[in-house]
């Protein structure tokens, strides 16, 4: 015991120090007149497409002859910063008079990249002690913005920062540019340009602790904070709808099922059974709980094992989500308690890297605990598919993605360092927790204890009309889930796929709980209605009902996509449906380990409740 509480308190101790160290350049921010300030440039690119950014310098900016690069953490090179010391001299409270960084000829080639870039309206971004900076590279005049041939293009060529300071410390800092200073780069010539730059330090009473408020102030702005708790509110009325309707109907006919399924002795011999305890043989064996596409694989291919296939994949969907799911949990107490403030540079992908290495065993306990108890022999077999059906599909995705951002030369592609760095971790972190788990988890369970005798071979699974099938469930199991969260769902994809900011880390919890509450619910109402027809095959059925919200969510990315956002180009699609099928395909695990869980103890507690011989 004490041995597990030092590795768990050293680990904590190991994410704390990655995650602070990300938090700042400076040690204090405290500085003297005439200090020089951390000032970094980050990365440029299209402003509708967040994940298409490249270097500072891949455009023809005054660059020196030898470029510093800053030193960057995991969950930087993750975030795709790539910094630079930044071609200005801003040192602390000294103002700046127009001077020049360079005077540049560019050529044609220079000039069509920047005329580009304009077009495209592309925005470039920096740090100042820590504080976020953009600006825009230039502005176009055209009367029709989606078809800008013929535009003039107009460059800036002169860039003034007003930064706000309180004694020793930087509270603020904005850029601005001057509308009349600016370059034509209509025509495809060689033109002159003088990039210029100027500063002005401004006093102000604002304490240091409240300079990043003003990132979070659009989460929590009086119209969007009514949004957001109107679907909150929209989200529990779902729950309170659904409640009300398990205990007033579907309790109500439990009722009554248990009234006729336990009559006096003298009428059981006359008693004929039927519905849901007709079937209370084959509920519980998992022999014929099956997954029909398996099963018709399996019986087309002889020497394919059905029980052993079915068996250990359906172990490994109910448990692989365990260590993504137990991730998730750690961030949200993480960012609960302030740790993920805005512009806090990669510590958020620092945190679910190391938390995800460091909860792969609790993944592996459990896959090995409910393998054995549904009388799985091979643990061997259950870890390396806990192990592989999530990050299997996220390593191809970004193996793929990947080598699209290296073919566009953005941010976004990982260095080979970096990619090295996350195998070991895998190799020497994940894995040896993963087998570790395992052992425990295969140690520590018992036999599967039905509440009831289970037959050796099946009834047969009446005719069943369309409105039964797996498909037809799962878009009703689906669409509830679905629609408790959707509003929220707008504000996280501005955020992840946007320039917005979200904060309110409080309401996305309540909403995720709600979510999993809804998605319980649901799956034991459809598997109750399931069991009244004498359909006995529920286990694969409440995990795919239960998951099925993850589909929805996958149909709400293609209406972002095309009707709210502004996104366009092969890499910008490529990220957000490969990473966004990667998310959606673990909230279909989760919620589907969700629906499952739910049942189980719900079918459990039915059966346990009524005499079955």
């Amino acid at each position: 015991m004490g041995k597990s509480t030092a590795c768990l308190f050293g680990a904590i101790v190991i994410l704390w120090c990655c995650i602070s160290h990300v938090t700042s350049d400076a040690s204090d921010h405290r500085y003297n007149k005439g200090d020089s300030v951390p000032f970094y440039a980050n990365k440029v690119g299209p402003f509708h497409n967040p994940s298409e950014t490249y270097r500072y310098f891949d455009l023809p900016f005054c660059s020196p002859d030898k470029v510093k690069e800053k030193k960057e953490d995991l969950g930087e090179v993750l975030n795709g910063d790539r910094l630079v010391v930044a071609p200005y001299e801003l040192d602390f409270q000294i103002d700046r008079e127009p001077q020049s960084i360079c005077k540049k000829r560019l050529t044609v080639n220079e000039v069509a990249k920047f005329r580009h870039a304009v077009l495209k309206d592309y925005f470039y971004q920096m740090y100042y002690d820590d504080l976020p900076i953009w600006g825009f590279l230039g502005k176009f005049d055209s009367e029709d913005k989606d078809d800008p041939t013929g535009a003039r293009v107009h460059l800036f060529k002169h860039v003034h920062f007003e930064i706000l300071y309180n004694k020793d410390r930087i509270i603020d800092v904005f850029i601005r540019n001057d509308p009349r200073a600016v370059v034509d780069l209509t025509q495809n010539r060689e033109v002159n340009v003088d990039f210029t730059y100027s500063a002005k330090w401004i006093e102000t009473d604002t304490p240091f602790e409240k300079r990043l408020e003003k990132y979070s102030q659009t989460s929590s702005l009086s119209h969007n904070l009514e949004i957001h708790w109107f679907s909150v509110i929209n989200s529990c009325v779902t729950v309170l709808l659904l409640t009300g309707f398990l205990a007033i109907i579907l309790m109500r006919v439990l009722k009554n099922d248990f009234v006729k399924f336990t009559p006096d002795e003298e009428a059981v011999d006359d008693q004929e059974e039927s519905g849901w305890k007709y079937i209370h043989g084959d509920v519980f064996s998992r022999t014929w709980n099956r997954n029909p596409a398996i099963y018709t694989v399996s019986c087309q291919l002889k020497y394919l094992s059905f029980k052993g296939v079915d068996f250990v994949l359906f172990s490994a969907f109910l448990t692989v989500i365990f260590d993504p799911a137990f991730s998730a949990i750690f961030i949200f107490m993480l960012a609960l308690v302030g740790v993920f403030y805005p512009y806090n540079r990669g510590s958020l992908f620092t945190a679910l890297v190391i938390i995800y290495a460091l909860t792969s065993g609790i993944a592996g306990y459990y896959a090995a605990s409910f393998y054995y108890m549904v009388e799985g022999k091979n643990w061997v077999k259950i870890l390396v598919l806990t192990g592989s059906l999530f990050s299997g599909p996220l390593f191809f995705t970004f193996c793929f993605l990947n080598t699209v951002a290296l073919a566009y030369n953005t941010t976004a592609a990982l260095p080979f360092g970096t990619i090295v760095v996350i195998f070991l971790i895998w190799t020497l972190v994940t894995s040896p927790l993963l087998v570790l788990g395992g052992i425990a988890g295969k140690n520590s369970q018992t036999g599967f204890q039905a509440p009831c005798r289970t037959n050796k071979y099946p009834r047969e699974i009446p005719q069943l009309p369309w409105y039964r099938t797996t498909l037809s469930q799962m878009a009703m199991a689906g669409f509830l889930p679905f629609s408790a969260i959707y509003i929220e769902l707008y504000y996280i994809f501005a955020s992840v796929w946007g320039h917005q900011i979200y904060t309110i880390y409080s309401i996305l919890f309540i909403v995720f709980i709600i979510l999993l509450i809804v998605t319980a619910f649901v799956t034991v109402a459809l598997t109750y209605f399931q069991l009244a027809t004498e359909d006995h095959e529920w286990w694969w059925r409440s995990f795919l009902c239960g998951g099925s919200t993850g589909l929805f969510i996958y149909g709400y990315c293609l209406y972002y996509y095309f009707a709210r956002s502004d996104m366009s180009g092969f890499m910008q699609t490529s990220f957000f449906f490969g990473y966004m099928a990667c998310i959606c395909y673990g909230f279909f695990l989760m919620l589907g380990t969700v629906g499952f869980r739910a049942a189980l103890i719900f079918v459990r507690h039915i059966y346990h409740s009524i005499k079955c011989e």
